[in-house]
């Protein structure tokens, strides 16, 4: 369990008991049930000036979630398809269980946190499959698409766009416990092959002791570390082109992928395997970003690197303002010297709040700052660490400080790094603390080119500050020579998730308006589907149409809004009605157990 901070005034009671196996608040915890996180002193007196609140408003809690889901089974599977999957995996591994549904159609959106506080289940598979075998995933494949039975595919659990949820009901097949075996180790290419159900922690374990577990030379480690690392798969990871804490100088996951296998509709499919090839369109790339709706990844090959983890080079600087920064920044980047690996840069408002979190506030570090003039809401935290060959981290380090003091950066030193790598992976225990007392932190990102950085920014957080009394944070931490990701965190009270839900629609407006991607490495889902079209063009988007109804002529897989592939053109309008609509064989449960509540639990309502 995780420390208790002090402190010297009033204390709100977070948290800090582990939620009851069988509620539904045990199903929208992140991660960890006995790991707990809470704002320390600062930031909550910093969220109490902002959002117009007093310490009564912490005396009680909104909806915490913490009753029992009901015991009672809804399933409308036919008894026939049942039968026939059991027969296929044996029937200790198909569960019928309301809570086992429930648990793999929600991820960890606040939209999904919501709904399980207020008891509303909806959009479930009516049948949970656990897979343990390449060959089974290709026999219940075959058997949905003979039997129009939509499927979904559950990895970790920590999508943040409703990636997961079943809006056709069907089947989900959950890779956690069974399907997360290594399937090859193979040190002359520097590869691994594994299971698409493998977790970011045992893989990394396993390379980490290779020497132990495969009789290698040395050790190894996979680079790939994003913040829900400790409950994300593998096979999430590809299927949603995602990017680690690390990706600039390890590279995202599409620059890690070597080889890929896949159960669809029309058969299995492999791509080459091959570091390079000319031999037409690359199949990785077509199937990375397929979100489940080509096909089921099973196993993955993926490229691996020696670990070099005790030559890292931490360094942090603080710049006067957000302008100065970017252009170190953009330098670093272009420089030819190499890539730091973590590499974050906050902006005014960020930096503002993680001089707070990383305990630089009230340091003599701040007062340094203050003194040389590098003023608050004005100053940009930079932080970043090199690793590699002894040599290339130590030089990569001085040619990074070098430009970062050519333009007005002052070193903070490796401290505030070694702060926010300690709770690298524990930020999101922070949003259940939260939202007990209705007070929302939640993010979106983009990718943009450095030319375009400034105004996307502005545009942005333009609009996310016209929300009065909310905390809008943004930070670049995946970067390259041509540009780089911005990432905003934005907190807020909130009064329900209607409100929360147009906000969160705003921004993606904004992003869209600006020119940025809709996502640079979090995915699309089906909450960020109506704003695929607009956002790359209608000539794309009919490819992409091509390629489903070439995989999936049926549209059995992950249907019901997944990268906006089968959307009407309202629900592209109005993307509050989206996903609103079933035409499966399969009714989904659409149970609201607590019918004083009925017509909350939609988008429309």
């Amino acid at each position: 369990m995780a420390e208790r901070k002090k402190y010297h005034g009033f204390k709100p009671e977070w948290e800090t008991v582990p939620p009851q196996p069988g509620s539904y608040r045990s199903i929208l915890k992140w991660g960890n049930p006995q790991e707990f996180k809470e704002p320390n002193e600062r930031l909550y007196a910093l969220m109490k000036k902002t959002f117009g609140l007093d310490d009564q408003h912490f005396h009680h809690k909104g909806p915490e979630g913490n009753e029992p889901v009901p015991p009672q089974s809804d399933s409308q599977l036919d008894p026939r398809y049942a039968a026939q999957f059991k027969q296929i995996l044996g029937k200790d591994h198909v569960s019928e269980a309301l809570y086992d549904r429930l648990s793999v159609a929600y991820g960890k959106t606040m939209y999904d946190l919501y709904r399980l506080r207020e008891h509303i289940i909806e959009n479930i598979p009516d049948a949970v499959l656990y897979p343990g075998e390449q060959a089974e995933i290709e026999a219940i494949v075959a058997y949905c698409h003979q039997e129009n039975i939509p499927l979904q595919v559950y990895g970790g659990g920590s999508s943040v766009t409703r990636g997961m949820e079943a809006m056709k009901g069907g089947i989900t097949l959950d890779m956690r416990p069974r399907f997360n075996k290594v399937v090859a180790f193979n040190e002359i290419n520097q590869t691994i092959t594994v299971q698409a159900g493998m977790s970011g922690p045992k893989l990394e374990n396993l390379l980490n002791e290779a020497p132990s577990n495969f009789g290698a030379s040395r050790a190894y480690t996979c680079g790939h570390f994003p913040q829900s690392f400790e409950y994300s798969s593998v096979g999430g990871w590809v299927v949603t082109r995602g990017a680690g804490q690390n990706s600039t100088y390890y590279g995202n996951i599409k620059d890690m992928v070597m080889g890929q296998d896949y159960a669809t509709p029309q058969g299995s499919l492999s791509s080459y395997g091959l570091p390079a090839h000319a031999v037409g369109p690359e199949i990785d790339e077509i199937m990375m970003g397929s979100e489940g709706a080509f096909g089921v990844l099973t196993h993955v090959t993926l490229k691996v690197h020696r670990l070099t983890a005790k030559n890292r080079q931490r360094f942090s600087f603080i710049f006067r303002n957000w302008d100065e920064a970017q252009k170190a920044a953009r330098e670093i980047m272009q420089n030819e010297a190499g890539y730091p690996s973590v590499f974050r840069l906050s902006d005014p408002e960020e930096t503002d709040v993680m001089l707070k979190l990383y305990k630089v506030e009230g340091t003599i570090l701040e007062s340094a700052m203050n003194a040389l003039g590098y003023k608050p809401m004005e100053r940009c935290l930079l932080l970043a660490w090199s690793e590699g060959e002894r040599g290339f981290a130590k030089n990569l380090a001085h040619q990074a400080k070098r430009i970062c003091r050519k333009h007005r950066g002052m070193s903070l030193t490796g401290y505030p790094v070694k702060s926010w790598e300690h709770g690298r992976f524990t930020d999101p225990y922070l949003r259940e603390s939260l939202q007990d007392y209705d007070i929302i932190i939640d993010t979106m990102e983009c990718g943009v080119t450095w030319d375009r950085m400034g105004e996307v920014h502005q545009q942005v957080r333009s609009f996310a500050k016209s929300r009065p009394n909310t905390i809008c944070m943004t930070h670049l931490s995946h970067a390259y020579p041509q540009g780089a990701n911005l990432y905003f965190i934005f907190i807020g009270k909130f009064k329900d998730k209607e409100e929360y839900l147009e906000y969160q629609y705003g921004i993606l407006d904004n992003i869209q308006k600006s020119g940025a991607s809709m996502s640079h490495h979090h995915g699309v889902g089906k909450m960020t589907a109506p704003w695929v079209e607009g956002s790359i063009g209608s000539q794309r988007m009919e490819l992409f149409r091509t390629l489903k109804k070439h995989f999936d002529p049926k549209n059995v897989m992950n249907p019901g809004g997944t990268l906006g592939l089968d959307l009407s053109p309202e629900e592209q309008r109005f993307p509050k009605y989206a996903g609103r609509r079933w035409d499966s064989p399969l009714a989904p449960l659409q149970t609201h157990l607590h019918p004083e509540k009925e017509g909350v639990g939609g988008l429309d309502s």
